[in-house]
């Protein structure tokens, strides 16, 4: 099995990541970096407040840092023509990303996931790159109710409006390889809940329990019954530069899932395992309120990753969890996250989990 990516691929390669300032764009931005990569990184500002792009200090290791909306043609195009060639490989994260978003605010998030998306497809005709991964979520399938882990040869579908426009991107990138011959080889990844140092985002459970832990307040739950597919960000992450890896070999499938080694947790049994990593206990409560309409259970079947790219979760649930708590800690005493972060990362690229 391959399980990590091979720094003989990214050492030296020019690559344009959209959504760096973001968590998960951050921890990419940090991984290519330590692979060799030279990256430049396109996106809006990072949120205020703490992020993961300011604690590890991404900037520091950028070839470039442009800041503009995905939907801006032309500033788009000028980003890929400065770099397209037959190296250059285009990874596509910037999104929004939270699910209570998108019910406050259904057209900013349909226009970020699905406009922006067709922003970035459109510069990228005729440019040469080498490869291109789109990722969307585990949130794209048609999902009726509790079942089997979904495959990739699932329908698609979205009852809220994060999920449906990320199926909607996977329906666009679908139909642009279809009618663009000029297109890079390109494929979508889909992964489940990501969870790992930096993240701040609202409405997520693990920056709100940080939060309520700072502000010696109970964590407010939405839905603690309902599972998900948690899984580390250091994995996911792998399994993206993966992806690129075989679409420049000819190897890659079109779409493919990125879900943890174990069986997906509900909310209540990650909590449990938050405790036993730190030793604290989480105090909760419900929320007063209304419900969201969201599904009660998510999971993916990750076969596909595994026999066409090797890709293969290092971190088990309770490792993934540990090493989470473990960098909100070093955090909140006031460490050197871009150590911490980068020490993570080493750990990871070398075989120590």
């Amino acid at each position: 099995m391959v399980s990590r990516p091979d720094p003989a691929f990214w050492n030296g390669r020019p690559v344009l990541l959209t959504g760096h300032t973001g968590f998960k764009g951050a921890w990419a931005a940090r991984m290519l970096a330590a692979l060799g990569a030279r990256v430049t990184g396109y996106s809006l500002d990072p949120a205020p407040g703490p992020s993961a792009f300011g604690l590890a200090r991404v900037a520091a290791g950028l070839a470039g840092d442009l800041r503009a909306d995905l939907r801006d043609g032309a500033r788009m195009r000028a980003a890929v023509a400065g770099l397209a060639g037959p190296r250059t490989v285009v990874l596509h994260m910037a999104a929004q990303a939270i699910v209570s978003e998108g019910f406050r605010d259904p057209a900013a998030t349909w226009g970020a996931n699905v406009a922006g998306t067709l922003g970035v497809l459109d510069a990228l005709r005729g440019s040469g790159c080498a490869a291109v991964v789109i990722v969307t979520s585990d949130k794209v399938y048609a999902n009726p109710g509790p079942g089997r882990p979904f495959v990739e040869s699932d329908g698609l579908g979205g009852d809220d409006p994060y999920s449906a426009s990320k199926a909607a991107c996977e329906l666009l990138v679908a139909s642009h390889r279809a009618s663009f011959a000029d297109l890079p080889p390109m494929a979508t990844a889909r992964a489940g809940n990501v969870i790992g140092g930096g993240d701040f985002g609202r409405d997520r459970l693990i920056p709100d329990l940080v939060r309520a832990g700072q502000a010696g307040q109970p964590l407010v739950l939405r839905n603690p019954h309902g599972t998900r597919p948690f899984q580390h960000v250091l994995d996911v992450v792998a399994g993206y530069l993966l992806l690129a890896e075989a679409l420049t070999q000819g190897t890659a499938p079109q779409a493919v899932n990125f879900g943890p080694a174990e069986a997906e947790l509900s909310v209540t049994a990650l909590l449990d395992q938050w405790e036993r990593a730190t030793g604290e206990r989480v105090a909760h409560r419900l929320s007063d309120a209304p419900p969201l309409p969201e599904k009660p259970r998510l999971a993916l079947d990750s076969g596909l990753a595994r026999d066409r790219l090797g890709w293969m979760p290092r971190l088990a649930t309770a490792g993934a969890v540990a090493r989470t708590a473990g960098w909100y800690h070093d955090w909140a005493a006031g460490g050197d996250m871009a150590a911490v972060t980068d020490s993570h990362i080493r750990d990871f690229l070398q075989g120590d989990g």
